[in-house]
């Protein structure tokens, strides 16, 4: 799967304005804009939450994980999940 992801340049807590002004590739699911993904702590949130987003198809959650996984990389953040179904799962 071809990632969509990019690093952006603004890390950390994110208010409403700022997150509206994130460009798609930030997001783990950019068509949805959810799961923004600019640093190790939004990284950890997106993989324990990620069963948890709702109204996105098998196809937008393979996307997903491999823009989480990207973004995993990029920001040393351990990833052990092999496939989107095994995250968010304890």
């Amino acid at each position: 799967m071809r990632t969509t992801w990019k690093p952006y340049k603004q890390h950390g807590q994110l208010d409403s304005g700022e997150r509206n002004e994130l460009p798609d590739s930030a997001y783990a699911f950019p068509e949805k804009r959810k799961e923004p993904l600019t640093d190790a702590k939004h990284v950890r949130n997106a993989i324990a939450r990620f069963n948890q987003v709702e109204d996105v198809s098998d196809a937008e959650r393979e996307q997903a994980f491999a823009n989480i996984r990207k973004a995993a990389d990029h920001y040393d953040v351990e990833m052990t999940a092999s496939n989107w179904r095994e995250l968010g799962k304890p």
